[in-house]
C-alpha cells in the first residue's frame, strides 16, 4: 500500500481522480484544509534534500519508537522541529504514565511548548511514526503546527484518513498540512515485530 496523498486518506498506489494530488518523487503531497472555499495549494516540490530531512527526523522519531518498546509500551515516537531543531520528543508512555493522553505526540507536543514557552507551535513541524488518531491530530490543531509527517497508516484507529479523516473537517478553523508515508515501510515493521513477540 502506498503512502497517503495526505489529509484525505488517498493511497498513493491509487490513481488520482478529479480534485486529487498526483503523488510527486518521494511519496509526499499536501493539501490544505479550508472549509468549502478550500483550494488547493501549491504542491511542495519534494527534493532528494527534503525527503532526506524527513527521513532524518523520522529516524530520530523512530529511536523514541524503540524506547519505547523496550518499556513494554506500544511503540511510537515522535519529534516537534523548529527550524531545523529538534524541540520536543516524546515516546508512547500511557501505560508506565498511567495517563491515556500520553502517547508520543502529546509529549513531545508538551516538550517543545514548555521549551518555547507557548502552548501556539505555527513555525514547528511534528514528525511521528504511527499515523495520529483523533485525540493527537486535534492537539496538533490546537498547537497550530504547520506540519506533521507520519510514518506508517493506521487503519484502526488513524485520524488522518485512515480511520477517519478529522483534519480535513471543513469547519475546523486551522489549517495544518499532514503527510504519510516517510519511513512507512521502518516504522510498520517495528510495530509488527513489537505485536509479533507478544502473541
Amino acid at each position: 500500500m502506498g503512502p497517503l496523498n495526505h489529509t484525505n486518506g488517498i493511497r498513493g498506489d491509487l490513481a488520482p481522480t478529479a480534485g486529487q494530488l498526483p503523488m510527486p518523487r518521494g511519496g509526499l503531497a499536501f493539501r490544505l484544509r479550508g472549509g468549502k472555499r478550500a483550494k488547493m495549494r501549491a504542491m511542495e516540490h519534494v527534493t532528494d534534500e527534503a525527503a532526506a530531512r524527513d527521513a532524518a527526523f523520522m529516524r530520530e522519531a523512530l529511536a523514541l519508537a524503540g524506547e519505547a518498546a523496550a518499556q513494554g509500551e506500544v511503540p511510537v515516537g515522535a519529534v516537534v522541529v523548529k527550524a531545523g531543531e529538534i524541540v520536543g520528543r516524546g515516546s508512547n508512555r500511557p501505560i508506565g504514565a498511567r495517563d491515556p493522553t500520553a502517547h508520543a505526540e502529546i509529549v513531545a507536543l508538551r516538550e517543545a511548548a514548555s521549551r518555547l514557552g507557548n502552548y501556539r507551535l505555527p513555525d514547528c513541524e511534528l514528525y511521528v511514526t504511527l499515523e495520529p488518531c483523533a485525540m493527537c491530530v486535534g492537539a496538533m490543531l490546537h498547537a497550530r503546527l504547520a506540519r506533521v509527517v507520519f510514518g506508517a497508516p493506521d487503519p484502526k484507529t488513524g485520524a488522518c484518513g485512515g480511520a477517519v479523516d478529522l483534519a480535513s473537517v471543513a469547519a475546523l478553523n486551522h489549517q495544518t498540512a499532514f503527510a504519510g508515508g516517510v519511513l512507512g515501510d521502518e516504522c510498520g515493521a517495528l510495530l509488527k515485530r513489537f505485536f509479533a513477540e507478544r502473541r
